[in-house]
């Protein structure tokens, strides 16, 4: 690894800390408290968010989508596989919250590759780097974060009933119920819906025009920043600090699976650039949208934000190892 990579990896993650700090220092300053944080997080949920995902998605090409192969089945062992593992074991094995073990899954197995992963892969690979970023945002979009709603959302729902009537034991053909109820739900989400079409729309190989697409990315931009912004707002309100659920989380995100990528990938074979977009892309840091689903939900608010800021400190010497390990 060159020192001019190295030095490629801290500016893809410097401005991530720097926008970080300015919402930190914003709260510090009393210009922004939680409140307004919030407020900023329901405009990145219901309309940036949605647009900067449907731009992206229709910005891929359906031959890169389709010609994925090997290395979509590697991300997405990763990433959807591990969650249902994952949230398996924090459900009923350790017998987490229902809403807990869906943002602690989402946290340990969704990466930040559209941002850092775009200019690190991108002088890694080149133009090749789009179909990592592609698969992955792709899975996000369309499994993990859907998925994570409708657990949380259930969970929410679940809970505001047995406040209601603490005797009430529903049936798993009532929590069946429930369960499609809150997944109908969630497909009205913009954050849902909107990928869902655009994926179709590639599949159709239907085309925005080029002017309305750039007017779908102006609001979609302000997605990355307006999140770490109100992150960096929760940062300060929550007073971020390092615990072992934290570290544990930083852990399995940042390094235990992209071993165990590396490792299937050896298992199965697969080419060496196979083997390193796919590693690379999954050492990628927890993304910024699991600060937002716990802001929205108000849940484990202090956990979450704490892992963004050390898994994103962190990831300069995670990423530069993997980097050396498959000889990127």
């Amino acid at each position: 690894m060159t020192t001019g990579l190295f030095l490629t990896i801290i500016e893809a993650i410097l401005p991530i800390l720097v926008t970080l700090g300015l919402g930190y220092l914003a709260a510090w300053r009393r210009d922004f408290d939680s409140h307004q944080a919030g407020v900023l997080i329901r405009l990145v949920m219901l309309y940036a968010l949605p647009l900067a995902l449907l731009a992206s998605i229709l910005s891929t090409p359906r031959e890169r989508v389709l010609s994925a192969g090997p290395l979509a089945g590697l991300i997405l062992v990763a990433m959807l596989g591990v969650y249902i593992v994952l949230f398996a074991i924090l459900r009923w094995g350790l017998g987490r919250r229902q809403g807990e073990a869906a943002l602690i899954t989402m946290t340990v197995t969704g990466p930040s590759v559209p941002f850092i992963g775009i200019p690190v892969l991108g002088q890694l690979f080149g133009p090749t780097s789009a179909v990592p970023i592609s698969v992955a945002s792709l899975i996000m979009n369309l499994c993990q974060i859907p998925l994570t709603l409708i657990l949380m959302n259930h969970d929410q729902q679940r809970q505001q009933r047995q406040q209601q009537d603490d005797e009430t034991n529903p049936t798993w053909q009532t929590t069946l119920r429930e369960l499609g109820g809150h997944l109908l739900h969630s497909c009205r989400e913009p954050v849902v819906w909107a990928p869902m079409l655009a994926f179709l729309m590639v599949l159709a190989n239907i085309h925005l025009p080029l002017p309305l697409k750039s007017s779908l990315q102006l609001l979609g931009h302000a997605t990355g920043g307006t999140a770490l912004f109100a992150s960096g707002v929760v940062l300060c309100a929550r007073q971020v600090r390092f615990s072992l659920p934290v570290g544990l989380m930083v852990l399995g995100r940042n390094v235990l699976i992209p071993l165990g990528v590396c490792m299937l990938a050896f298992v199965w074979h697969l080419p060496s650039l196979t083997l390193q977009e796919g590693v690379l892309a999954m050492a990628m840091p927890s993304a910024a949208m699991n600060v937002i689903l716990a802001m929205r939900y108000h849940m484990m608010e202090r956990e979450i934000a704490s892992v963004l800021f050390f898994g994103t400190i962190s990831s300069i010497l995670t990423l530069a190892f993997f980097i050396w390990l498959t000889n990127a």
